[in-house]
């Protein structure tokens, strides 16, 4: 018996045929052009969820667009990052765009242009750049090939959009409320910049210029005590480790990112310490798990949703537009005191 033959694709034509019009019209349905009436819409429609067609990527490629944009994250395991995809893909849901992700590589270079050319290479319509770690000259490069939006770094390039927190003034109000209650001994961990021409664009850096903008404001800059690990759970862990073996130990540390304060709770917890009996703990993002009860992490909320929907949305317009003047939005942070921060111990 001879092996039956594979399904036949579903192409334009059959759509057409299906629904009594012309192949230009479903075209134009397909590609959401003008001169399409309601009801040839709603034919044409009809007619592909019937017989299941699919129009190929490469096919809407050769006409100009792909639907598909391109999302880099630079650690999968931070759990800040799905924050900002959420706001991507909610923004996106009502359109016909569909998001791929690509791991960027945390702190490698090498790795996210890897990511970003393989984007490029398959005609992806738009690329949002999550914490990306390229230098200036490369993420003009990539935008100069394809609409981008940069997410959480710094400073203003005519050929891309950005979305930023405000790092310096979030940073600034952790740390308010650590002296506010009585803190004085107040360590930092951040993220170790390994290339300093990036460094003022990088919110690890900011946060940590706002650390130290505070403390020198409130008369602490002999306090001033700075860990530099990475924003991961073993960074957070190896810096809390660093501080432990200090001469003083501090009674208040800011982590540079929640990710960074779980391994800084777990090194307190090994070494017999109560947090915050013993030294109060603050991060930074509040990420689902820092009101999670049984951690209850103090922790500055830089709206991840709303920072992965306005990537999106600057991104929906530049691809509408490439002409258009770059755009640089800044949100603004807020405070959420929670269990893990309280007065010094006596």
């Amino acid at each position: 018996m001879e092996p039956s033959a594979p399904p036949r694709r579903v192409t334009i034509v059959d759509v057409a045929r299906h629904a009594q019009v012309s192949t230009t019209a479903v075209s134009k349905v397909l590609r959401n052009a003008y001169g399409a009436s309601p009801e040839m819409r709603a034919k044409v429609r009809r007619a592909i969820d019937e017989l299941g067609y699919r129009p190929l990527a490469a096919a809407r490629g050769l006409r100009g667009q792909t639907y598909t944009i391109g999302v880099t994250l630079p650690d999968i395991r931070n759990p800040f990052f799905p924050e900002i995809l959420d706001g991507i893909t909610g923004r996106l849901a009502d359109t016909d765009y569909q998001v791929f992700l690509g791991p960027g590589g945390c702190n490698d270079e090498q790795a996210e242009a890897r990511v970003t050319e393989a984007m490029i290479d398959r005609g992806m319509d738009g690329i949002i750049l999550i914490a990306p770690v390229s230098s200036r000259p490369r993420l003009e490069h990539i935008a100069s090939a394809v609409p981008t939006v940069v997410v959480g770094r710094h400073g203003h390039s005519p050929v891309y959009d950005t979305v930023t927190d405000d790092d310096v003034a979030g940073a600034s109000m952790l740390v308010g409320h650590l002296v506010d209650l009585g803190h004085r001994r107040i360590a930092h961990i951040e993220h170790h910049e390994t290339d300093p021409t990036r460094s003022e664009e990088m919110p690890n850096a900011q946060r940590a210029d706002g650390y130290r903008l505070v403390m020198r404001a409130h008369g602490l800059a002999e306090e001033i005590d700075v860990v530099s690990t990475s924003y991961t759970q073993q960074g957070g862990y190896e810096g809390a480790r660093q501080l432990l073996a200090r001469p003083r130990r501090p009674t208040a540390v800011f982590a540079g990112a929640d990710i960074v304060a779980m391994g800084v709770l777990e090194a307190f917890a090994e070494a017999g310490l109560s947090v915050p009996g013993d030294v109060s703990v603050a991060g930074y993002d509040n990420t689902t798990f820092a009101s999670f009860g049984p951690i209850s992490l103090t922790s500055v909320d830089q709206a991840g949703r709303e920072i992965g929907g306005n990537a999106a949305r600057l991104l929906l317009e530049r691809i509408a537009d490439r002409g258009k003047s770059s755009v640089q939005v800044k949100l603004s942070p807020s405070l959420v005191p929670r269990r893990t921060t309280a007065p010094p111990p006596v």
